[in-house]
């Protein structure tokens, strides 16, 4: 399992990095992003402890562990600046809050993220073709979740990607020892959301993807 959305203490999770982590790696996780909620009020808190730790707690567990953050309720004008400056903190994934119908999240968030190109828009609700359609000329991930409420429109989220060719991921959005999800749980919820075994398997492709990509930007920050 690739998981990259979860929360930690840093938000409103209910695990500090290392405990997150170490419960990830038993549950059989190949990599997991910590992207905890973040606006201006905290990006500087968060993303530069993340990236501290993240490294570290990856090589002591065993699998790989990225910094990253989940812009949440930005407003729309906002959102570019917001990315830019989550990037240059050194973000490794830069997820963000989708307009969820569970949530008041502010209209035009979805197409806000999309043309400020961040990684992943989580939980995008009834997204509309025509943001289906840039997702996929940006080249960005839409997101199959397995978290109650947001999951409601999972069917919605992934008819208009496959229709539009946008590419998926399937995150767990965890904020609780519970919800991490072996992958076994995550087929089901992609296959009960209307995809194929084949697009199953795409979205984990997709994931590994991007994990390389935000390994590939680490490295050569870093020199290396």
């Amino acid at each position: 399992m690739i998981d990259l959305h979860t929360h930690s203490i840093y938000s409103d999770g209910e695990l500090i990095p290392a405990e997150l982590t170490r419960r990830a790696a038993v549950a059989g996780y190949r990599a997991l992003a910590i992207t905890d909620h973040g606006d201006f009020s905290n990006l500087d808190l968060i993303i530069p402890r993340l990236v501290r730790v993240a490294g570290d707690l990856g090589k002591a567990w065993g699998f790989t562990v990225l910094a990253g953050i989940e812009l949440t309720h930005v407003p729309p004008p906002m959102m570019l600046t917001a990315v830019q400056e989550a990037r240059r903190l050194g973000a490794q994934i830069v997820v963000c809050h989708g307009e969820t119908i569970v949530e008041p999240v502010a209209p035009g968030t979805n197409r806000a993220a999309l043309e400020a190109d961040v990684d992943i828009l989580a939980h995008p609700g009834l997204i509309t073709a025509e943001e289906a359609t840039l997702a996929a000329r940006r080249g960005i991930c839409l997101e199959i979740t397995t978290r109650k409420g947001h999951s409601l429109t999972n069917g919605h989220v992934a008819r208009l990607a496959l229709e539009q060719g946008a590419p998926l991921v399937i995150n767990t959005d965890s904020h609780a020892p519970g919800d991490l999800t072996p992958l076994a749980m995550a087929r089901k919820i992609a296959l009960g959301a209307g995809l194929s075994e084949e697009q199953f398997e795409q979205t984990r492709r997709n994931s590994d993807q991007l994990v390389r990509k935000a390994l590939g930007v680490m490295a050569v920050r870093n020199g290396e």
